[in-house]
């Protein structure tokens, strides 16, 4: 009789002994934190492609130069080292600032107009690289302020007729370590234009950057004011638009070092900011045809990265 009793004391214990361990492996797994999904590593180079802001947005409290400058047209050739020599070229500085994670407001000046312009973007989602999310959707804002005298602007002037308004909606993808694409939509408006000219644009555009290196890559861009009747205020009799603008197509080689990026390309727009080249890139088409050297333009773009 006591060896059975003591039999049970001792199973008992045993089988008390195991649920506790099971309990405790089961806890642990419980307990084990889940990894998170981060965002892509630079879906691009930099925060601008081009003409273009891309949907890359540094971390917060990063300073950002940026250096845009377009020479004149290249059809001289070789006299003018295709334009690079030529009077016209036109220049902007910029900084931006990321105040918080997925927002950088931004400042600069542009030799045509002087036109100061104070910029938003701001990641709405982005991309993860477990593919939870597979695309980056990006918001951007920039508010121009003409810097001419109030003679420039006619009877009548307005303080508000220096304004100018471009708004663009960036849905852009990092496809692998090689292959980026971004397709955008923007809406441009001048509160003030010259006779002929329509005060609100629609635009559709992408951009693609393909690497070839670590460091190296080649880039373009295609931006595509469109005719939309609604918004049209200037037709000829024939119904058609008049000095409607043409396409900024551009293609181009980006050296990246991580804090600086050097940009390169041929581009036909001798614009900058983007509601200028939207509104006002209309090259003389019935004299040069679209693809003519006169229409095109070499350009650079430089940007440097500071942390604080």
């Amino acid at each position: 009789m006591k060896k059975i009793f003591l039999f049970i004391i001792v199973l008992s214990l045993g089988l008390n002994l195991s649920f506790a361990q099971e309990g405790v492996e089961e806890k642990a797994v419980e307990e084990k934190p889940k990894v998170k999904d981060r965002p892509v590593r630079e879906p691009f180079g930099s925060g601008i492609l081009i003409d273009n802001q891309t949907c890359f947005i540094p971390e917060k409290k990063t300073l950002e130069m940026v250096i845009q400058h377009r020479f004149g047209p290249m059809n001289n050739g070789i006299s003018d080292i295709w334009g690079i020599y030529k009077p016209g070229a036109n220049i902007r500085i910029g900084f931006n600032y990321v105040v918080i994670d997925k927002l950088q407001l931004g400042y600069g000046l542009t030799m045509t107009n002087m036109t100061s312009d104070f910029s938003a973007k701001y990641n709405i989602i982005e991309q993860t690289r477990k593919n939870t999310i597979p695309v980056f959707v990006t918001v951007f804002a920039d508010w121009g302020i003409d810097g001419r005298s109030n003679d420039s602007f006619g009877e009548n002037y307005k303080p508000t007729n220096r304004f100018s308004y471009f708004t663009q909606l960036i849905v852009g993808r990092k496809f692998n370590d090689w292959c980026s694409i971004q397709v955008h939509g923007s809406f441009t408006h001048f509160n003030k234009v010259e006779p002929g000219t329509d005060h609100d644009k629609i635009g559709v555009g992408f951009n693609g950057r393909f690497k070839f290196s670590p460091q190296s890559a080649i880039h373009f861009q295609a931006d595509f004011p469109l005719k939309i009747q609604g918004l049209s205020e200037y037709k000829t009799d024939n119904n058609e638009w008049v000095d409607h603008p043409v396409p900024n197509i551009g293609i181009g080689y980006e050296l990246n070092t991580g804090a600086h990026s050097f940009q390169v390309y041929i581009l036909s727009s001798k614009e900058i900011l983007p509601q200028y080249s939207y509104m006002y890139n209309t090259i003389p088409n019935e004299q040069y045809p679209f693809w003519s050297t006169q229409n095109f333009l070499i350009g650079f773009t430089m940007t440097r990265l500071w942390g604080f």
